[in-house]
């Protein structure tokens, strides 16, 4: 791994919470390997594009890494309907990550739907050069997923395949995918896209012979992130850095 440099941000709004404050440490890399960033993410850092980061908050301890034990999943009826709402209808091409003004237009759509809906902050259009140091400029090999409904673009996801663990770390069992994240749009919400994402997310995992889906930060009280937990069996990360069963 190459870090270039490593600082933390001073305290500032949560993105997630409110009521709080929030803090992140970020670590800019030149290099990185899969298997040095499973280790890195197992500890409970994420990634965009060359930034790592994880939070470093004073206060709140409620950012929570999660991920899904994918060998023993068990739908809900309400996954089972998305399901049956979706395959063979949605067609999914995985390849490598790109920009276009298709894709720029549908994360603004998408980025705009979720301002009004959840209160997300308000944001400036993507423009090229901020969406490739997001989405296309990565240190490793990283995989794009596009959904098209009858020729359509309908939904764009970033995925990290992490199948190598380092030897003697504490990354080794934990190989999998993570996904980086998903947007759609919103006039096809009606299909619960993001939902069927994770489910081709954890049908791959499973083809691929690998033992979890990595889903980011579960923060309890944020409503972007009450999907998260409804994907069973998972397990969080405790502040002791133990992976526990969560929810079953």
């Amino acid at each position: 791994m190459e870090s270039l440099f490593r600082f933390t941000a001073p305290p500032s709004p949560c993105g997630y919470l409110p009521d709080q404050q929030w803090s992140l440490e970020n670590e800019y890399v030149g290099q990185l390997s899969s298997a040095e960033y499973l280790q890195r993410m197992v500890e409970g850092w994420r990634r965009f594009g060359h930034v790592m980061f994880r939070p470093m908050c004073a206060t709140c301890r409620a950012c929570k890494p999660l991920r899904i034990r994918v060998g023993e999943f068990r739908p809900d009826r309400s996954q089972r309907r998305c399901r049956k709402l979706n395959e063979g209808v949605v067609e999914l091409q995985i390849g490598e990550p790109s920009v276009g003004v298709v894709k720029l237009n549908l994360y603004d759509r998408y980025h705009a739907f979720q301002t009004s809906l959840k209160n997300w902050p308000e944001h400036a259009p993507k423009d090229v050069e901020s969406y490739m140091e997001s989405f296309v400029y990565h240190p490793f090999p990283v995989e794009e997923w596009c959904y098209y409904l009858e020729g359509r673009l309908i939904g764009v996801g970033y995925v990290d395949y992490l199948p190598r663990a380092i030897p003697d770390s504490e990354a080794v069992g934990a190989e999998g995918m993570s996904a980086i994240y998903f947007y759609y749009d919103p006039d096809e919400r009606h299909r619960s896209l993001g939902t069927w994402n994770i489910l081709c997310l954890i049908e791959e995992t499973q083809r691929r012979e690998l033992p979890y889906l990595y889903l980011g930060y579960y923060v309890q009280g944020c409503r972007s992130m009450e999907y998260k937990p409804r994907f069973v069996p998972n397990e969080i990360r405790d502040e002791y850095g133990r992976w526990i069963p969560f929810r079953s």
